[in-house]
């Protein structure tokens, strides 16, 4: 290859790659190989040469790159024979975890993620609040640091589709691991996923009968709070298929609580007020009103409150262990209603 092109590779990668030298950027990215187990201690890694055309790097790149992980530690040449790993038995799988927000289920991911990955892994959590603009600050300044950026892609409803995908396009796609939401646009992607619309949908349709005596289904869906839009269609779905009235209220208030109604609530505090406007309406709960509310609390179950909620400890289980046995996988989460009293 010329030197002028080698230059070429060397400023693309420089793009791609931030500000680190390509010699950084190539021992980094054996480190990572050697550190997440895909060079496995005493494997004999490419030679100069054979990694120079691989990758269109210059020789003397790989060179001095083999030449600094061999000061750190990670291999060692043998004269006439070549490189071989010598690898860190205490080196963790390095973990940026970048949720939308907080809450106690995504506390809950995280608790079940930490603990599966042991002592084998080391995560660092940031978050994103929606905002495209946060998670491209977040990545770019760590790009090379980890060995997995685990993603929730929730953004704001009027984010550019488009722009957020470029963003999670900045990540090697064997570091990125999207979690709660699937981004199908992204090729052989790793993700652990709701599928919202048809979760939503078939939890409705399990509970048919229950649903029976109520004419109307009523979300309460936050314009605010950035949740999930298909949660809307799978109710809207039900609703058409069932001959149900369907109706979307951004909060709820005393006088629209109407009889007659199962309330499909998605906010704690909306919750708690539509819960407050029943029994000072005197309306019986489960007879006259219906309420299914997402995700499953200690609260909830006291209160007899009808849940529909995905897995969350095996959702962060998953995900860790995906990391752990350096699989490329998609993986549906679990998805449950528990009935009780309020439908």
């Amino acid at each position: 290859m010329a030197p002028d092109t080698n230059n070429k590779m060397a400023t693309k990668k420089r793009a791609n790659y931030g500000m680190k030298s390509l010699v950084e950027q190539v021992a980094n990215s054996v480190k990572k190989d050697i550190d997440k187990g895909i060079y496995p201690k005493n494997e004999k890694l490419l030679s100069i040469t054979i990694y120079s055309k691989q990758h269109g790097v210059a020789r003397d790149t790989v060179e001095k790159a083999y030449n600094k992980l061999k000061q750190d530690g990670y291999i060692h040449s043998v004269s006439g024979k070549g490189y071989f790993v010598i690898g860190k038995p205490d080196v963790r799988i390095k973990v940026l975890l970048l949720f939308n927000k907080l809450s106690s289920y995504k506390k809950t991911v995280y608790d079940s993620l930490v603990d599966t990955l042991g002592d084998r892994g080391k995560v660092d959590l940031h978050i994103h609040h929606y905002n495209p603009a946060l998670l491209e600050e977040s990545i770019e300044a760590n790009l090379g640091n980890y060995h997995y950026y685990v993603v929730m892609p929730h953004f704001f409803d009027y984010a550019d589709e488009q722009d957020y995908l470029n963003i999670l396009k900045k990540i090697p796609i064997d570091q990125l691991i999207l979690l709660d939401k699937d981004v199908p646009q992204l090729n052989r992607r790793s993700a652990v996923f709701q599928d919202f619309r048809n979760d939503i949908y078939g939890a409705l349709i399990a509970v048919t009968t229950q649903i029976e005596k109520y004419g109307k289904v009523t979300i309460i869906y936050p314009v605010d709070r950035h949740h999930p839009p298909e949660i809307k269609d799978g109710v809207a779905q039900f609703c058409e298929e069932k001959n149900k009235g369907f109706e979307v209220l951004p909060s709820i208030k005393l006088d629209e609580i109407k009889k007659g109604t199962v309330y499909i609530v998605l906010a704690e505090n909306d919750l708690a007020d539509l819960i407050k406007g029943v029994r000072i309406t005197g309306n019986k709960l489960g007879k006259d009103i219906g309420i299914i509310s997402f995700n499953e609390t200690v609260f909830k179950e006291l209160l007899d409150i009808t849940v529909i909620s995905t897995d969350f400890e095996e959702m962060g289980r998953k995900t860790a262990e995906l990391m752990l046995q350096h699989k490329t996988a998609v993986i549906k989460n679990d998805f449950k209603i528990i009935i009780r009293k309020s439908l």
